[in-house]
């Protein structure tokens, strides 16, 4: 039995994930936000909610690009006593 009830949520689950996607349009009576003025043309919706490199940069995990032994630091001594 509540297998059977898993099951079922289960595949309601997958049945509203399975909706048609629409494009996206602002909500009945409003409109897109104004041009900004350096704006060549009005963004539609769509680029309104890709996200830029300055909202999503791209990151570079690799911090040393060369294999080097370091350079002895004169700084770098025994704690004391």
């Amino acid at each position: 039995m509540r297998t059977r009830a898993v099951i079922a949520i289960a595949a309601l689950a997958l049945l509203a994930a399975c909706g048609k996607r629409a494009e996206l349009k602002p909500a009945g009576g409003e409109a897109l936000p104004r041009k900004p003025a350096t704006a060549a043309r009005q963004p539609s919706a769509n680029d309104l909610l890709t996200p830029t490199t300055q909202q999503r940069p791209i990151r570079n995990d690799e911090l040393v690009t060369k294999s080097q032994p370091l350079e002895p630091d004169r700084f770098d001594l025994p704690p004391p006593g």
